[in-house]
């Protein structure tokens, strides 16, 4: 487990998803600045944060979780909570965006 946030990871698996700050603010809620500051470890990540981020780049939330520092919570599976279930399908509409606007972004 990373004792700070890993940033130099996290763009290695941006870059690596052909993805970018700007999608991660998307997928987020957040703007560009408050990114930044996630990056720069000044900003915690929730477990919402954490579940959208492990989709974006295709890894286990355990695994952002552990490389954005020690006090990053790993999302619960609550797969029977209503509440839960309708914030993942908030939040897997918000990634949906965020694709397609960095796929309209790298258009001609």
């Amino acid at each position: 487990m990373a004792l700070f946030f890993d940033s130099a990871w996290f763009d290695a698996r941006l870059e690596a998803a052909g993805l970018t700050r700007a999608t991660v603010a998307a997928a987020l809620g957040l703007t560009e600045p408050q990114v930044a500051e996630l990056w720069k470890d000044q900003r915690e990540l929730s477990a919402d944060n954490v579940r959208v981020l492990s989709a974006l780049l295709a890894v286990t939330p355990t695994e952002v979780a552990s490389r954005a520092g020690v006090s990053t919570p790993v999302p619960k599976d609550a797969s029977g909570d209503l509440g839960e279930r309708l914030t993942r399908v908030e939040h897997a509409l918000a990634e949906l965006k965020a694709l397609v606007l960095a796929l309209g972004a790298k258009r001609p």
